[in-house]
């Protein structure tokens, strides 16, 4: 059994996925193996890849004849993987030589179920940290106790999940929820801290995380953003009571910065998008406006009225009754 699988799920990632695999060769770890899941490429992703083949441990190259979206690539990588523990790496960011070892060190030690850790934002040439929510750092942890206060940043918020590595034999605990184009990290994120027995965070930034990749989702306004719905409404069906109030000012926060990004829709996606917000809208408690500032809680409680009027514009000037 190799000791760690990274799965690097990717699509259309001629242009950077060398980078990516590059970086999987500068000091790997001895018994490791690498597992591509080409989500439906139609550029020559699948050709880079096999590039690697001779260089990378335990190479694999699954193929998905259409795009499946990200969910169900980490899915189909999930289950062909044999490592004691596994990791995510998307096709368009890399790691630090040496990030490997460091990372199943690291779990190797505290001997939990999951270890998350801070990464490195790239953009152009700017570097910045961002670091995990968590202050106490190299200590195991109950993973729900770190899902609240709810008015505070806490885990559930650092949903990325190339940012740690989690024990293979946690199994469904890992899976993601098929069919969610966007947002499909929220509610793996919420069910690992619910439901998980224990975790740590640890002071290590290896992950390169690349933004502002022409044609990626974060910079297309198109059907798939609102797939966020559909994730929250699966974290509203799940949560307990406790948590209600945390999952839904995670929601009201994510709707506010849609609507400051709303230019990017069409009129007719705009209209699904103010429709959705005003349904799900109804399963949020008022106090999980509380501290927004006030115009984000304006945008919102516009929202929660439906859909805009004929011109499209939402009423800014709405306040909280």
């Amino acid at each position: 059994m190799p000791e760690l699988s990274v799965i690097v799920a990717v699509r259309d990632g001629e242009p950077y996925l060398a980078d990516a695999l590059t970086s999987l060769t500068r000091g790997p770890l001895p018994d490791m193996e690498v597992v591509v899941v080409d989500d439906g490429s139609a550029d020559a992703t699948a050709a880079v890849a096999e590039d690697f083949r001779a260089d990378l441990p335990g190479f694999r190259l699954l193929r998905h004849a259409a795009p499946a979206g990200v969910a169900a690539a980490r899915n189909a990588g999930l289950a062909a993987a044999s490592g004691r523990y596994v990791t995510f790496l998307d096709g368009d960011d890399w790691v630090a030589p040496g990030y490997l070892a460091e990372l199943t060190a690291a779990i190797d030690a505290l001997g939990c179920d999951f270890v998350r850790v801070d990464h490195v934002q790239v953009e152009g040439r700017r570097r910045e940290l961002l670091r995990a929510p968590a202050r106490r750092r190299g200590t195991v942890l109950d993973p729900r106790e770190a899902i609240l206060p709810f008015d505070a940043r806490t885990m559930v918020d650092y949903a990325y999940a190339w940012a740690g590595i989690y024990r293979r034999d946690l199994g469904s605990l890992l899976a993601f929820p098929e069919g969610l184009r966007t947002a499909e990290d929220r509610p793996w994120i919420w069910r690992l801290h619910r439901r998980a027995r224990s975790f740590a965070v640890v002071s290590l930034a290896g992950v390169f995380y690349r933004r502002g990749v022409p044609g990626s989702l974060t910079a297309i306004g198109d059907e798939r953003q609102l797939d966020f719905f559909t994730a929250y409404e699966t974290i509203l069906d799940e949560v307990e009571p406790e948590f209600l109030r945390k999952a839904a000012r995670n929601l009201t926060g994510l709707l506010a910065h849609h609507v400051e990004l709303i230019d990017r829709f069409t009129p007719e996606l705009r209209t699904a998008f103010e429709e959705r917000a005003a349904v799900i809208l109804r399963r949020v408690p008022e106090e999980a406006l509380a501290g927004m500032d006030p115009e984000r809680r304006a945008l919102v409680a516009s929202l929660a009225r439906g859909p805009a009027d004929g011109d499209g514009d939402v009423d800014a000037d709405a306040r909280i009754d």
